[in-house]
């Protein structure tokens, strides 16, 4: 992931300590079904795509500009799949960030899928059935897409302990992680 320009400013007054960030994950499906996958160039792990909102930017335009930038694949958002506040992140240079996600399920209308700006190793469509290894983060998010329901987000005071206890669908099955990425 690219540490956007306003973030380095941001970094350059407040050091290494925790920044809230808004991080919008995009999963894109084809007219045949298939999903949107990257093999990230920081990690070498596929993933569904996302990154970070620019100041003044909608949450939905993020996920469409994200989405071309990276793939060089044009899309429409659908539906909001879920709002998740993700547990801290620290970089190996030690910046900490922790990323308010929210996920939109996506359709693309174009584009011949690409590694377009050099976060990506690889982008591939892969069937659903035939998704290559995942972390928590994007099984859960590509998941939840596939699925017609309701905006998913954790109800007040149910924090992850109260959902494991009570067997509620407390976010993934398995707790979602964030996106690794070079520091933010």
């Amino acid at each position: 992931m690219t540490t956007p320009e306003f973030i380095r400013a941001i970094r350059a007054g407040a050091g290494q300590l925790l920044l809230l960030l808004p991080g919008v994950t995009a999963v894109v499906f084809d007219d045949r079904g298939r999903v949107l996958l990257g093999r990230r160039a920081d990690t070498g792990h596929w993933s569904v795509i996302g990154g970070i909102a620019e100041p003044g930017e909608q949450p939905a335009e993020t996920a469409v500009r994200e989405v071309y930038e990276e793939t060089a694949v044009r899309c429409v958002p659908e539906r909001v799949v879920l709002v998740q506040m993700q547990e801290p992140v620290t970089y190996p240079n030690g910046d900490v960030c922790q990323f308010q996600d929210i996920t939109f399920r996506c359709r693309a209308t174009g584009g011949e899928p690409r590694p377009a700006d050099g976060e990506l190793l690889e982008v591939a469509w892969f069937e659903p059935d035939g998704l290559p290894p995942l972390d928590p983060f994007a099984v859960d998010r590509v998941r939840r897409a596939r699925r017609e329901e309701p905006t998913w987000f954790e109800p007040p005071g149910s924090g992850a302990e109260a959902g494991a206890e009570s067997g509620a669908d407390s976010g993934a099955g398995s707790e979602p992680g964030s996106e690794p990425g070079a520091g933010a």
